[in-house]
Parts: C-alpha cells; sequence; structure tokens
C-alpha cells in the first residue's frame, strides 16, 4: 500500500443510515419553526386520515404532509390551487432523500383565496341538490312560537324583539350566541339543532319558525356563515329557518341553504309574523260580508216562500172532501151495527136447538163405549208387548257371556294393533318424502337466489334510472351505470364503443319432480 493510500483511510467512514438521519436532526434543529405562504397541489386525502401536499410558488415547490391529529384543527380544508400560509418545522424522508415540511396549522393566504374557496363550496352543495327550491319549506302565516338565534347584546335582538311586538303578540324563545369569530358557526349549528331536538310536549315549547340574525360586517366577520358544517345543520332541521344576515348586499352560505333569506334583521321579523290589526280588519269585513250574504239568502228564502205559498189550495179545501165521506161512513155505521147484531142472534138461535139433554146424552154413551172396547184392546197389545221384549232380553242376555265378550274385544284389540303399526310406517315415509321435498325446494331457492351470483364475482348494472341492464350492446359510450357487488355499489362510465350482443341466456333448469307417493299416502 503506498503512503498517499495510507492517508485518505483516515477520514471516518459513514454509513448511509447515519448520515441520512444527522443530516435530519441538523434540518429539524435549525428549522424547528417555519411559517411558509404558497399555493396548495398535488393534495392527497389518504384512507388513514392524513393529508399529503406539495406548497409550491413560480420558483420552488415543498413536500408537505400534515398528519390525522392536526387536520382537525386546520382553519381551511386543503384544496387544490388554494393560497395557504401555514406554520411547521422542516423534517426530512431519510428511505427518499428529500426534505419535507411538517405542517400544523393553516389558514388562507386572502380574501382571494377564501372566496375562491367559498365558490368551490357553493358549487359542490349545489350539485348535492341543497340549494333546490323544491327542498325549502313554506314559512307559517300564524306562528305562535318564534325562535331567535343571536347575539344577545347587539342592536339586532332589540329590533327583532320590537318589530314582533308591534306586529304579532307570540311567544319568542332567544339561543345567546357568538356571531363572530372562530366559534361562531359551532354555536349556531349547536342552536339550531338544538330548537330541532326539542320535543311537542317538552316543558319549553318547539319553536314554529328560526330566525338566525346578525348585524352587518366585513367580509371577515361574515365568514363564519359561510361554514359547510353550519349550512348542513340548517339542511338536516325540520323547522323552517329565516337567514338574515348582514345587510342587503351582503351573501354567505346560509342564505342560500335557509328556507327564506331576509335582507336585514328587520326584515327577517316582519316575514316571519303577520300584522295582528289587518288580520283583525280582514276579520271583520268577512264579519260584515257574512253578515249581508246571510240577510240576503233569508230575505230570498222568505220571498220564495211566499211565492209558493200562494200556489197552495186552502186547508178548508182539502179537508172537505174527507169530511164529507167520513160523515156518510158515521150515518151508515149505526145501521150496519144493528144488522150485525141481528145476525148473530140468528146464528145462537140456530145453534142452541142443536144443544138438548137427549141428543148430548147418546153421544156421551157413545163415546163411553168406544172408550171400553179401547181399553179391551189396550191390555192384550201391552201383554203381548212385553212377550215380545222379554224373548228379545233373553237372546241379548245370552250374547253378552264374558267369553264372548273377551274374545270380541281381543280380535278389536289386535286390529287396532295393526292399524298402529300401519299408521306409524305410513307417518315415517310421509316424513321422509316431505324432508326430501323439503330439501329440494331449498336448493332450488339458494340456486335461484339473486345475491348468489355476486357472492361468486358477479355484479348487477343498472343504467342511471335504475333499470337492470339485460345485454351489452344496449349501453351506449358515456353512458353513466351503477355496479352493484356483493358488499357495495360502484359508479362507472362506459367507454368505447358499443360490445357484441351478448350470448342467449341458458334453458331453465327442469323442476325437479316430487317423489313417488308411499304407503302413508294411505291416510
Amino acid at each position: 500500500m503506498s503512503e498517499a493510500d495510507s492517508e485518505t483511510t483516515n477520514a471516518q467512514a459513514y454509513s448511509v443510515s447515519e448520515l441520512a438521519f444527522a443530516l435530519k436532526r441538523t434540518l429539524e434543529d435549525a428549522y424547528g419553526f417555519v411559517r411558509l405562504r404558497g399555493e396548495l397541489s398535488k393534495v392527497t386525502h389518504h384512507s388513514n386520515g392524513h393529508v399529503y401536499l406539495t406548497l409550491k410558488d413560480d420558483k420552488a415547490a415543498l413536500d408537505g404532509v400534515v398528519w390525522k391529529g392536526s387536520v382537525r384543527g386546520l382553519g381551511v380544508r386543503p384544496e387544490h390551487g388554494l393560497e395557504v400560509i401555514v406554520t411547521g418545522r422542516i423534517t426530512t424522508y431519510p428511505a427518499g432523500s428529500r426534505y419535507q415540511i411538517v405542517i400544523e396549522t393553516m389558514e388562507a393566504a386572502g380574501i382571494g383565496a377564501l372566496l375562491a374557496q367559498l365558490e368551490r363550496l357553493k358549487a359542490r352543495l349545489a350539485a348535492e341538490g341543497l340549494f333546490a327550491p323544491e327542498r325549502k319549506r313554506a314559512i307559517p302565516s300564524m306562528p305562535s312560537t318564534v325562535a331567535v338565534i343571536t347575539s344577545p347584546t347587539g342592536a339586532v335582538i332589540r329590533d327583532i324583539l320590537h318589530r314582533i311586538r308591534d306586529r304579532w303578540p307570540c311567544r319568542v324563545i332567544v339561543w345567546p350566541v357568538v356571531v363572530q369569530g372562530d366559534q361562531a358557526a359551532a354555536q349556531v349549528a349547536g342552536a339550531i339543532r338544538g330548537f330541532n331536538a326539542l320535543g311537542e310536549d317538552g316543558p319549553l315549547p318547539r319553536p314554529d319558525l328560526i330566525i338566525v340574525a346578525r348585524g352587518g360586517g366585513s367580509v371577515e366577520d361574515l365568514w363564519p356563515f359561510n361554514d359547510e358544517a353550519l349550512a348542513r345543520a340548517v339542511v338536516e332541521g325540520t323547522i323552517p329557518l329565516i337567514s338574515a344576515v348582514g345587510h342587503e348586499t351582503d351573501t354567505t352560505l346560509i342564505d342560500f341553504v335557509s328556507d327564506r333569506r331576509a335582507p336585514t334583521p328587520t326584515a327577517a321579523a316582519e316575514m316571519a309574523t303577520p300584522v295582528l290589526a289587518d288580520l283583525k280588519a280582514v276579520l271583520s269585513d268577512f264579519e260584515r260580508r257574512m253578515s249581508q250574504c246571510g240577510g240576503r239568502m233569508v230575505e230570498d228564502r222568505r220571498q220564495r216562500l211566499t211565492g209558493v205559498a200562494r200556489g197552495l189550495p186552502r186547508p178548508d179545501d182539502i179537508l172537505a172532501l174527507a169530511r164529507q165521506r167520513f160523515d156518510n161512513a158515521a150515518s151508515r155505521l149505526s145501521n150496519g151495527l144493528r144488522a150485525n147484531v141481528d145476525v148473530h142472534e140468528r146464528a145462537l138461535l140456530r145453534s142452541a136447538g142443536r144443544l138438548q139433554p137427549g141428543v148430548l146424552k147418546r153421544s156421551l154413551e157413545a163415546c163411553v163405549g168406544q172408550l171400553g172396547n179401547a181399553s179391551s184392546r189396550l191390555n192384550s197389545a201391552l201383554i203381548s208387548n212385553v212377550d215380545i221384549h222379554e224373548r228379545a232380553l233373553l237372546r241379548t242376555t245370552g250374547k253378552l257371556q264374558p267369553g264372548v265378550l273377551k274374545r270380541s274385544l281381543n280380535a278389536h284389540t289386535e286390529r287396532l294393533s295393526q292399524v298402529n303399526l300401519r299408521f306409524n310406517r305410513a307417518t315415517a315415509v310421509d316424513f321422509d318424502r316431505t324432508e326430501r321435498r323439503l330439501k329440494s325446494v331449498g336448493q332450488l331457492l339458494e340456486t335461484l337466489n339473486p345475491s348468489r351470483p355476486l357472492q361468486m364475482g358477479f355484479a348487477l348494472v343498472r343504467r342511471s334510472d335504475g333499470s337492470l341492464v339485460h345485454q351489452g350492446a344496449s349501453l351506449s359510450a358515456g353512458e353513466e351505470v351503477s355496479l352493484k357487488f356483493a358488499d357495495t355499489t360502484r359508479q362507472a362510465v362506459i367507454d368505447g364503443a358499443s360490445g357484441q350482443p351478448a350470448p342467449p341466456p341458458p334453458a331453465p333448469r327442469a323442476k325437479p319432480k316430487a317423489p313417488p307417493p308411499g304407503q302413508g299416502d294411505l291416510f
């Protein structure tokens, strides 16, 4: 070995990992806290909750990562093209020989970036149908309870209460919240959910209408009302809601999802309540019109009744004919009664002539003779009947000997045992046949189960209207379809030209024949 070679070997040889981690410690010590401004690109929200992104400007780019625990604390949601200001620390990724920033906080770089983010959020919510007019609920015409969500110390709540008191005497429930700052959106959303969670029979009445109000201010002051969670809380509620945030020229996200937008808090109070004096005037006018209509109707009925009465005959004329007929019948009644009495008297005299004592005596003697003959025949018939039944009883008694009864009982017992044995065999055969038929039907049912092909890896293809696709040739390029698998449903778009016609479906399988009847069919 030469002398030059021996001199070069005196330098310490680092391993790759030692050098990489030494550089990592150096960067973390020198740049333990940095504040950067740049534009986000390549934003990736990983399934484990981490966010990977790139910060760039017109000359350089820097990789960044937001760990899962810090994502919820960010001031804005990381999106591609958003200009932000972040704080964090510089570190390295030794396995890839690159450095990156671990982001701890993130905020929008300016009003322009905030508005751009708001426009993207509005477009996404509009695509979900949250701004659709058919989704919005009708405002009640005469509410009994009005809920107001606003600051309890501002002039807004005094204007609303004063306006409601002048127009419509109803109950007003105020939920105090902050209307500016980081906690404003969460408090307003919580108040909306709290009012919607009230029951019908609870100690606090459920409001018929909710008003969310705030006075005017800058874009930054009104920014909490552009929160996505607040907008979704408004959509999820069941109580109609009026938004009155800012002045007439101010527009926030809550105005698009609310059921009604008011230009000012005072206008919101006017939208929520009618004018009691106007209602009383309308009611008085209705009462006056109803009284006039009733009077005209009674007078019209009176005139019609008078006209109809003129065409009716007089009561004396109607009763004259009936009265005359009654007098004629009354005059004939006395003569008819006397004639009737004479007729019955003559009939009674004719009957009395036949009821002489001699006639009755002869009739009685004839009846006594007939009774004696019948009595003599009855005695002989009774004796003959007793003899016949006595002989029949003797014959029956001979058959009821113990030996005869025992033989008959043994014969019936043996026959019953044979029938029982045949019944048990037939029942067992019937049970076996029914069990085989049930298994066959179960196998057929499992074969026809529409979910079984999905578990084997197949999928159901449906169009956007929900109809089932039977042939691939019926699908056109660019058409959206849904693929239903065994565990989930995915969306897909047909690419390319139409395919070849699908092969014809297989012929249906023959239904299994029932087993032949066994001996159990006898029962």
